[in-house]
């Protein structure tokens, strides 16, 4: 066991599955030699070499269409999108090609690949360096969207992820890269793509979140128990498939909740938890299905004051919580 930051994690799961599996490969805009822009890749190409840390053209279309092909022929690609904000030229070979391909050979066809991205906003990237884009994606059968909240989480569900018959998009906050420790085993061990966790225990109100946000919905459940409201904090880890016994037995306990989610508000993957926890709690709720979201604005300004507005934080997501259990 070792304290690592996300990153860490990240890589470290990578380097494991590719000394144990010789399938597994790395493709990506400067994943080779550079490392990555953030590092996620460094030093892999000096142990594995050339033939599987590729360095690929400025041309996400051509990163996510080969990984398909290279999939279909018996390799394991792990897919670097440089940041999540760049992947809509990948769209089509991700939603008809990837996510299909078992539907529509019948089984007989599988993609075992992985779509790394990182995504969302705070680090002062502005319009184009900001985006979470899980809602898109998280739409359509046949691809896996998981996102980790801890160093622990990061590697055991990369390598489930990387050892999983079909695609997965594996989406990783910019802002945990380096502000997140945690212990990590340095033994292989995976975490079950599908399964939900409690962060935090709680009676009175349950807040929904994944991602940077579990940490905000952590520190914003410890500023109003001290109040009297005691939460508990669900940390969806994989947006599909969804855990809904967790979710759904957690609401049941509690009677209300609240969703919290940095994206913009209008069909957020909130939306989804809420539609699930009205028609299937219904009958348990002590209040109306609560949103807390990022503003219905194009994009994320660079300005430290404007991005802050649109970001969510502890304090926000504490005044939800309020309002909430006000109820």
């Amino acid at each position: 066991m070792a304290v690592r930051t996300f990153i860490e994690a990240v890589r470290e799961a990578m380097a494991q599955e590719m000394r144990r599996d010789a399938s597994v490969i790395v493709l990506g805009e400067d994943v080779g030699k550079k490392g990555g822009v953030f590092l996620a890749t460094d030093g892999l190409w000096a142990e594995f070499g050339d033939d599987r840390v590729i360095d690929t053209p400025l041309t996400e279309s051509m990163i996510v269409g080969t990984s398909i092909g290279a999939a279909l022929n018996g390799l394991r690609p792990i897919a670097e999108i440089q940041f999540a904000d760049f992947i809509f030229p990948a769209f089509n070979q991700l939603v008809s090609e990837a996510a299909r391909m078992r539907y529509r050979t019948m089984g007989a066809s599988s993609v075992p690949m992985v779509v790394r991205a990182p995504y969302g906003g705070g680090v002062h990237g502005a319009m184009y360096h900001s985006q979470s884009i899980e809602a898109f994606f998280t739409h359509v059968p046949g691809l896996k969207t998981v996102v980790p909240s801890t160093p622990y989480d990061a590697k055991g569900l990369l390598v489930a992820s990387i050892r999983d018959e079909d695609p997965v998009l594996f989406l990783e906050h910019k802002k945990l890269y380096r502000s997140v420790r945690g212990d990590v085993p340095g033994r292989e061990y995976t975490v079950p793509i599908g399964r939900a966790v409690v962060r935090r225990p709680g009676s009175r109100l349950t807040v929904v979140a994944y991602g940077l946000m579990v940490h905000y919905a952590l520190e914003a459940a410890e500023r109003v128990a001290d109040e009297g409201i005691d939460c508990e904090v669900i940390d969806l880890r994989t947006l599909r498939p969804l855990d809904r016994e967790t979710l759904l037995g957690s609401v049941r306990k509690t009677g209300k909740c609240l969703v919290a989610y940095e994206d913009n508000r209008f069909g957020g993957y909130g939306a989804e938890i809420a539609a699930i926890v009205a028609e299937e709690a219904f009958d348990y709720l002590d209040g109306p299905v609560s949103r807390i979201a990022g503003p219905d604005s194009p994009a994320m300004p660079y300005n430290h004051i404007l991005e802050d507005w649109f970001m969510l934080n502890p304090a926000k997501i504490a005044d939800a919580i309020r309002k909430l259990a006000a109820y």
